[in-house]
C-alpha cells in the first residue's frame, strides 16, 4: 500500500514539473489560427493578391498571385516585357500558358478534378477542415529549418493519379513557440521525382489589415519574396477565364 500511494505521488509531481504543450492537433490548429488574426478575421476574406519576385537562376522575376474564394485563381509572370499567365483556374476549368508556342492550354481531365477538390480550401485548407471531409492527426514533435515543431498529418480527400486513387497528405510544420506554420512536407506522386519529398518553407511573417502572412518561402527549390499583398482584390472574371482567343 506504501508503494501504491509513493507511485501515485511520483506521478502527480510529474504531472506538475513536466512542461504543458499541445498534444492535440485541434489545439495547435486552433492556436495557429489565433496567432495568425483569428478565424472571425480569416473567414469573411474572399481574396488575396501577392505581387512578389522568384528568383530563377540569379534573375528576380515579378510574378502576380491572386487567389479567390470558389476555386478561381491565376499565377503571372512578367518576362522581358511580357505579362504571361503561367496557370489558371475559373473553378472549373484549369489551364496554362506551353511556353513553346505560347498558347493556352486546358489540363488534363485528371488533373482539373483534382483541382476541383480543392475549390473550398481558400482561404486556409484547415479552416473548418472537418466539414471538408478532411481529417488532422498529431504526429508529435520534430526539429524543421532550426526549429522545434509540432508535426500535423493533415489528409484531404484521395486525388485520383494516372488513374490511380491516392490519399492526399500533407505534413505541416508549426513552431512550438508561437503556433505559426514554417514549412509542409508532401510526397511528390508523379515525374521524375516520384516518390521525393517536396518541401516549402514559410517565414518572415508580416501584418496586413490584422492577419499575418509569410513574405519569404521557398518552394521547390524557388525563393520568393513578397513585395505587397492585398486583401479582397476587385479582379474581373474574365482574368481567371480560358482565353477564348
Amino acid at each position: 500500500m506504501k508503494t501504491f500511494k509513493l507511485s501515485i505521488i511520483a506521478l502527480l509531481f510529474s504531472a506538475m514539473t513536466t512542461p504543458i504543450f499541445a498534444q492535440n492537433a485541434d489545439e495547435v490548429i486552433s492556436k495557429y489560427f489565433t496567432t495568425i488574426g483569428g478565424i472571425e478575421k480569416l473567414k469573411p476574406l474572399k481574396g488575396v493578391k501577392m505581387e512578389m519576385t522568384v528568383d530563377a537562376q540569379g534573375m528576380e522575376i515579378p510574378v502576380e498571385l491572386v487567389q479567390l474564394t470558389g476555386g478561381k485563381m491565376y499565377v503571372k509572370i512578367s518576362m522581358q516585357g511580357k505579362e504571361i499567365t503561367q496557370v489558371a483556374s475559373d473553378g472549373n476549368t484549369i489551364w496554362n500558358t506551353n511556353f513553346m508556342t505560347m498558347k493556352a492550354e486546358k489540363s488534363d481531365a485528371e488533373t482539373t478534378a483534382n483541382a476541383i477538390l480543392s475549390n473550398n480550401d481558400f482561404p486556409d485548407a484547415l479552416l473548418d477542415y472537418k466539414a471538408k471531409g478532411y481529417a488532422a492527426d498529431f504526429v508529435g514533435k520534430e526539429t524543421k529549418e532550426g526549429t522545434e515543431c509540432f508535426k500535423i498529418k493533415f489528409t484531404k480527400k484521395p486525388v485520383t493519379v494516372d488513374g490511380v486513387k491516392m490519399d492526399d497528405i500533407t505534413y505541416y510544420y508549426f513552431d512550438t513557440e508561437n503556433f505559426l506554420a514554417i514549412a509542409t512536407e508532401t510526397e511528390i506522386k508523379q515525374g521524375p521525382m516520384k516518390g521525393q519529398k517536396s518541401i516549402s518553407t514559410m517565414s518572415d511573417y508580416q501584418e496586413v489589415d490584422g492577419l499575418l502572412f509569410p513574405f519569404a518561402m521557398n518552394m521547390g527549390g524557388q525563393n520568393m519574396k513578397v513585395k505587397k499583398i492585398t486583401l479582397n482584390p476587385i479582379v474581373a472574371d474574365k482574368a481567371f477565364a480560358f482565353p477564348t482567343e
